[in-house]
């Protein structure tokens, strides 16, 4: 063994070794000598390291465990490489990330569900704790170079603002090098994009064919090759995260016309089709079997031959995204082979954070988001029809019916959040390594879980688990080293308990054996659910590969052992208390922190990349919005102020010189209010006061329009949006991304002058629609 590979390295960052020779007065003197300094590195045989994760893709939809669409690169990868075919995840995105990056279950590092629902309970807070450090710290910190392209959701709400902290971000978990989104999705064609924690814009429209899964790879490959450019003995980590598959399904028309007609069969025959084709592969036995079909989702006979045409495109749309996705994970791919590093990267290619996404309801959505604002009447089947056309591309946030995410987790049940059955949890994966795994093209079907990637990856670069981490002591890791079946296919599984838990939907495996639980459904997550102690606990064998024959009738006393296993577990890592409420998307019922608080907010000109968290909620309750402008010689023009996109949002600008106010509704419903004057030349105040209606969530109210305190226009908005706008941000002075009203596009829209400041109350004030300032002033200094 090399001195470099007895580097002490169980504690991080490794200690200073201070010189203990001979020191000598002049260094001329022939008794000087001091040892050569050594750049850190990893031990010498540590291994490159590339973790590919996509987002929202079941075991049944790539081409490599049987799916309809085309994954040749992961095919290209198990072929010379190995396919596990019962790896699992949590059943949900931020916790599966969480769990990932630092080998322990997501409820021991606070990830009980995602960061949007977080509590002060400890397996709910979104809070990592510091005595878990993740893996790309404990890299780094062994002399690893280290970087994470795309999708970042493991940042508690109130941390995700411009000002941080940044502990939790990437580049303060241990990434050198960040880019990408942080949140659980971003529209592909106008993200909201991060390099480091500064926020970037996108160098093209869309029209011009930008979409941020070839943005982000771009990146990747400038990355890689600068980095064994400039340090070619020192290995990399590397994160690929895109946000596909997640919604919004958005692709070019070119790879989702590659599936015109495919689909046509619907989803039901669909999944024979894949059981037949996963059969002939080997990743499913001879023997599984289909399991049943969900009783509450529609089967294909029953959708209107009217819609069928539009459900079938829906799915087009989205095998074109997976392909589209693959291919670019295929350029990644070809780099590594062009610098001849390909055969010593570990590669891990996990296809799904999660199984195949529910959430587009049975008929499919224009708007995702709709479901997620409890607004599933707004994509009524005719609207969804008159969007057909529209689907994959900018115009659109789509995503595809809940019969369709049950045929791409073929051969199992259920769906992504229900973390009981394996159509939650179970992810095909392609590990790929030819310097370290003699075996191609074979299959391992030993039981394994995403905690298990840390270790593994940990003990193929010769890296011990640390013990302490910037003087903190680890807690060890929850997962166990995969190592042991790289080139052992028969080789005795080493886990054999794992306890599953999102929102109440529980299981539990142990040796062979599962007890499993659903409690509550994507699509019916907004609805009030079940007391825990009502729901059905399911049992299969060890000879039931696909959860298709319940035992629980047949075997009570085996069934309640296992119920009894989940509870120690779940006691152990923190899942308890268990919390479905649907409240928790809202800050002041979750009891989580939060950026904003008090009754007033003020901004200034310049800001911008606001998300939702880090401005105050004007969402079903009245409020003001009062701008101090400076107005050129050439008249009013442009944004003064914005919140969300396209999609959902408001608005206020100006327009040919006049005021104008913009209520965007998910996308389907726009309503506007005009000045019947313009904005003279000089400084002034503009203001929009809403009146909400009151008597619930939702509702309408009406729009007035200020100059200096005058009235100059209002107007009715019917409906408003419940829960969140969207997935954009708010800007002063011009809108990023996509935008709000069709009065402007999304370059040139800044203001024509000046936005000194904005100020955002809630209430209104019927005596004063002027603010001095000393009030504006004592109204910041006012918020609690």
């Amino acid at each position: 063994m090399s001195t470099q590979d007895e580097v002490q390295r169980s504690i991080l960052p490794i200690p200073d070794m201070p010189h203990a020779g001979l020191t000598t007065y002049d260094a001329r003197d022939p008794d000087t000598r001091f040892p050569p300094i050594k750049p850190l590195r990893p031990p010498k045989e540590a291994p490159n390291v590339l973790i590919i994760l996509l987002d929202d893709v079941g075991f049944g939809a790539s081409s490599a465990f049987g799916g309809p669409a085309n994954t040749p690169t992961a095919e290209r990868l198990a072929n010379t490489g190995l396919k596990y075919n019962r790896f699992h995840t949590t059943a949900l995105c931020a916790p599966t990330r969480a769990a990932l990056l630092t080998g322990r279950n997501h409820h021991s590092v606070g990830m009980g569900s995602i960061t949007e629902a977080s509590t002060p309970a400890p397996g709910y807070n979104a809070m990592r704790p510091n005595n878990k450090a993740p893996l790309p710290e404990i890299l780094r910190l062994n002399g690893y170079s280290t970087a994470q392209f795309g999708k970042c959701h493991e940042v508690p709400p109130w941390e995700t603002s411009p000002m941080g902290p940044f502990d939790r971000w990437p580049t303060g978990s241990g990434f050198e090098y960040f880019y990408g989104f942080v949140g659980g999705e971003t529209n592909q064609y106008y993200p909201a994009i991060y390099e480091g924690t500064t926020p970037v814009e996108q160098d093209r429209l869309p029209e011009e064919g930008y979409h941020f899964t070839e943005d982000m790879t771009n990146k990747a490959i400038k990355w890689i090759r600068q980095q064994k450019a400039l340090m070619p003995d020192k290995p990399f980590f590397i994160y690929y995260a895109p946000g596909a598959t997640h919604a919004p399904h958005h692709v070019p028309a070119e790879w989702s016309d590659k599936y015109r007609g495919k689909f046509d069969q619907g989803y039901e025959k669909l999944r024979e089709e894949i059981l037949a084709r996963q059969k002939a592969l080997g990743v499913v036995p001879p023997d599984c079997e289909l399991t049943p079909w969900n009783k509450e989702v529609p089967h294909w006979e029953q959708i209107p031959d009217d819609m069928k045409p539009v459900l079938v495109r829906q799915m087009e749309v989205y095998a074109g995204f997976l392909e589209h996705t693959d291919y670019h994970i295929g350029r990644v791919i070809d780099a590594l082979e062009d610098l001849e590093i390909l055969d010593d990267t570990l590669i891990y290619y996990i296809i799904g954070d999660n199984g195949a996404s529910a959430e587009g309801t049975f008929t499919g959505a224009f708007m995702e988001l709709t479901f997620h604002n409890g607004r599933p009447d707004l994509e009524a089947p005719e609207i969804v029809k008159a969007h057909i056309n529209d689907f994959g591309t900018p115009k659109a946030y789509n995503h595809y019916a809940a019969g369709w995410a049950m045929a791409m987790n073929t051969p199992y049940q259920w769906s992504k959040m229900v973390a009981s059955h394996w159509g939650g949890t179970r992810n095909g994966t392609v590990v790929h390594w030819p310097r370290g795994i003699q075996a191609q093209g074979e299959i391992r079907n030993q039981f394994m879980h995403v905690i298990d990637i840390a270790p593994t990856v940990l003990e193929v670069a010769g890296i011990p688990e640390p013990t302490q981490v910037h003087g903190i002591t680890q807690s060890p890791m929850e997962g166990v080293s995969l190592l042991y079946t790289f080139n052992d296919a028969s080789a005795p599984e080493c886990r054999e308990t794992q306890y599953f838990e999102v929102s109440g939907n529980r299981g539990i495996y142990h040796k062979g054996w599962s007890a499993v639980t659903p409690h509550v459904a994507s699509w019916r997550a907004h609805l009030p659910q079940v007391p825990f102690d009502e729901d059905v606990w399911e049992l299969y064998g060890p000879d039931d590969w696909s959860q298709a024959r319940d035992l629980a009738g047949e075997m009570p006393e085996e069934l309640e052992r296992l119920k009894l296993l989940w509870l120690i577990e779940a006691t152990k890592y923190n899942v308890l208390p268990m919390d479905d409420r649907l409240e928790r998307l809202n800050p002041d019922l979750a009891g989580r922190p939060q950026l904003v608080r008090g009754k007033s907010q003020l901004l200034f000109g310049g800001m911008g990349r606001l998300n939702e968290w880090s401005v105050i909620s004007i969402k079903n309750k009245s409020h003001s919005v009062t701008a101090d402008v400076t107005v050129p010689d050439s008249g009013a023009e442009g944004v003064i102020v914005a919140q969300g996109g396209m999609f959902g949002g408001w608005s206020l600008y100006a327009k040919d010189g006049r005021l104008k106010y913009c209520y965007n509704l998910l996308g389907h419903k726009t309503w506007f209010v005009e000045s019947d004057q313009p904005v003279p030349v000089g400084q002034h105040q503009v203001r929009m006061e809403f009146a909400y209606d009151g008597g619930g969530i939702g509702k309408g109210g009406l729009a007035t329009l200020f100059i200096d305190g005058k009235k100059v226009g209002s107007g009715r908005v019917e409906e408003t949006h419940m829960m969140i706008f969207s997935t954009e941000d708010c800007d002063v002075g011009r809108e990023t991304g996509s935008t709000v009203s069709p009065d402007y596009g999304p370059r040139g829209n800044k203001f024509s002058g000046e936005v000194n400041w904005v100020q955002i109350d809630l209430g209104l004030d019927d005596q004063d629609h002027l603010i001095s300032p000393e009030e504006r002033f004592s109204f910041a200094m006012a918020r609690q």
